[in-house]
């Protein structure tokens, strides 16, 4: 992975056809997708339970790109390495999943890795201060997380904002997750953030029989930034 500020699009396959995961892969990356997200919970960090490593390791060769994966899981650590030997290209942990987030993104890194790190809507971005320099990545939740199609929390526009004037001239990108659409897309790309993660308005209107709305719900959000 090269570093660069261009504006990534990064579909979750958590509004993807489940049953057919590769093939959805396959047809959202011919249709313009950057990276491919992969939204990983437990059911007790989140409300929801979706999938874990074996997922990621059989979808793992379809996919092209960049395999963004975002552990919305308590606790963390003892599953890093199973997530990296799946083929994780950035692993994502959260601030509010453990007491040792040095140690945290520590051992991402150690695997070879990228490492992010996610704020809930209501962690407020001076937590991130001490860690600029330990991470690729900063994912702000623009929506609770557990759920897709979720509402855009607004005040989070600011966070990001504060997070763009805090990293500086650092490699690091700042990813939105939750309530992306051409509507609030514009929103965070103009407070500095590169990396959108959207499911349902990717996969809304197409199927891999009939792909074509995958790509133009893509370059609509890409269009309106």
């Amino acid at each position: 992975m090269k570093f660069d500020r261009s504006v990534k699009i990064a579909p979750s396959i958590l509004s993807a056809d489940f049953a057919n995961f590769g093939a959805e892969i396959q047809a959202v990356e011919a249709q313009g997708a950057d990276w491919i997200h992969v939204d990983v919970m437990d059911g007790h960090f989140v409300p929801n339970i979706t999938f874990g490593p074996a997922t990621c390791a059989a979808i793992r060769p379809h996919i092209k790109t960049v395999m963004d994966v975002h552990l919305m899981i308590a606790p963390v650590d003892p599953y890093i390495q199973a997530f990296a030997d799946a083929g994780a290209d950035v692993i994502t942990a959260h601030v509010e999943a453990g007491p040792h987030i040095h140690r945290t993104l520590q051992a991402i890194r150690a695997t070879g890795a990228k490492a992010g790190l996610a704020l809930n809507p209501g962690t407020p971005a001076e937590v991130a201060a001490p860690l600029l320099d330990m991470v690729d990545l900063i994912c702000v939740m623009t929506v609770n997380p557990g759920f897709g199609g979720q509402k855009f929390i607004h005040s989070c526009v600011q966070k990001v904002t504060e997070l763009r004037e805090m990293i500086g001239d650092r490699e690091v990108h700042i990813e939105i997750d939750g309530g992306v659409d051409p509507s609030t897309a514009p929103l965070v790309i103009a407070a500095g953030a590169d990396v959108l993660v959207a499911g349902s308005a990717v996969f809304k209107g197409g199927s891999v029989q009939n792909p074509v709305p995958y790509g133009e719900n893509i370059r609509a959000i890409r269009a309106s930034v």
